[in-house]
């Protein structure tokens, strides 16, 4: 196996993945938060009730987003989940990578696509916060132009990021 894979990423819903793919993605996403946060649940069941509707059903959860899978062959490797502009702005959020496909670019192909998507959207900025112990992910957002802005969340364990866009479609 290489270092990296062809990785395509697809908007969800649409052609491709069921919801039951994105579903697993998230719950991933959300088991492993719970645990770095120290609160480890064994299952989805466990988890907070605004996680567990994401889970069932992610096409309710982000009716007014755009999810962004990405696909290695017709395996779901990633996602991330751009939110519908707002006073100019949107933000990346419940950005996942399966473990065993880490390391290979999926990650900044994610990021990539999602700045082209609100490129597109006509937004001026991008944001995201991201737990302070994600030292590799601060690092992928730092190398794709986000700086850390001053905080515009209660918990005190995120880091808050934000980048500019423009018209033209982002790069990694």
């Amino acid at each position: 196996m290489t270092d990296q894979c062809e990785v395509v990423i697809v908007r969800w819903p649409g052609q491709g993945p069921s919801a039951d793919r994105l579903a697993k993605l998230l719950a991933a996403y959300h088991l492993q938060t719970e645990a770095e946060k120290g609160e480890a649940v064994v299952d989805a069941h466990g988890l907070p009730d605004r996680y567990r509707s994401e889970i069932s059903d992610p096409r309710a959860a982000f009716a007014d987003d755009v999810v962004l899978m990405a696909l290695s062959g017709d395996e779901v490797v990633g996602c991330v989940v751009v939110t519908a502009p707002h006073s100019g702005r949107s933000e990346i959020k419940r950005l996942w990578t399966d473990p065993a496909f880490r390391s290979r670019g999926v990650a900044a192909g994610l990021v990539s696509a999602a700045l082209a998507h609100a490129a597109g959207s006509g937004v001026s900025t991008v944001r995201l916060s991201v737990w302070k112990w994600r030292t590799a992910a601060i690092a992928l957002y730092e190398r794709l132009g986000f700086t850390v802005a001053e905080s515009w969340e209660e918990r005190e364990q995120l880091v808050c990021m934000e980048r500019a866009v423009s018209g033209a479609a982002a790069t990694h």
